[in-house]
């Protein structure tokens, strides 16, 4: 399965241009199966009063669920999870606010039906101030602690927050993150499309999740398309006990034999 995170900016690129049919060629382009949007524009003038998320689903011709984090009279604003396969709404509600000066924030927690198998997919996108993400993320982890009752589990997201810091810490304490599963090293960047020079988009995936690659879509398009970069994981379900028999055969297998 093909998993993608995007910050879309309102559909908003680099040029100043809203256009959700450019958003809609960087994400079918990359032959993604699942997609995790942040900031999406529902009836808003500014973005000509379309639903985004209704847009791109409708284009890529996929299921969708969206949470509007962000309610003002008519218009909303929040993420969305369009999807190929079946998806049912578990949950979605906002996270925590400690100031009104901050912008609201919220999750959006879907199960799919992957040829039988079915994934807990939570999509969130955690403020700015460092005080709040921290609250965010620990509100996230009562979340994901009901995910794991029935995993696999991929968490995606903006989180941002820099690799290492205490959102991580937090996030990381159930979950791998998918960059570094292949890549030890520091994620490359997902922001800015202009300047890249810091990774603000994480996709995490549980311990029953083999993260098969890894990479963060520097395309032409990409480049003007939004604000930040997509992040493209393609993972498979992976129980633990089949991992740890298949890693026996193989050790066995590299043994002596008389």
């Amino acid at each position: 399965m093909r998993v993608l995170t995007y910050n879309v900016h309102s559909c908003r690129g680099t040029d100043g241009v809203v256009a959700p049919e450019r958003i809609a060629r960087v994400i079918a382009a990359t032959g993604a199966d699942v997609v995790c949007l942040q900031e999406l524009d529902v009836h808003r003038p500014r973005s000509g009063r379309i639903h985004q998320a209704e847009v791109l689903a409708r284009t890529l011709e996929m299921d969708f669920h969206f949470h509007p984090a962000l309610r003002l009279a008519a218009e909303e604003y929040g993420d969305a999870i369009l999807s190929r396969y079946p998806l049912r709404l578990i949950r979605s509600g906002p996270l925590p606010q400690p100031s009104r000066l901050h912008e609201p924030r919220g999750a959006l927690w879907v199960e799919l039906d992957v040829d039988g198998t079915r994934w807990q997919l939570l999509n969130t996108h955690l403020g700015l101030a460092p005080g709040e993400r921290r609250q965010q993320a620990l509100a996230l982890s009562a979340w994901l602690e009901a995910a794991h009752e029935l995993p696999p589990v991929l968490l995606c997201g903006d989180l941002n927050s820099l690799p290492g810091s205490r959102v991580h810490r937090v996030l990381g304490s159930s979950l791998r993150e998918a960059q570094r599963a292949l890549r030890p090293a520091r994620p490359r960047p997902t922001f800015s499309t202009r300047f890249p020079w810091i990774c603000l988009d994480y996709i995490y995936a549980s311990r029953e999740v083999e993260v098969v690659s890894a990479e963060v879509v520097d395309t032409a398009l990409a480049r003007v398309a939004s604000d930040h970069f997509p992040l493209l994981v393609e993972v498979r379900h992976a129980p633990v006990q089949s991992r740890q028999t298949h890693a026996a055969a193989r050790s066995d297998a590299m043994q002596p034999h008389a």
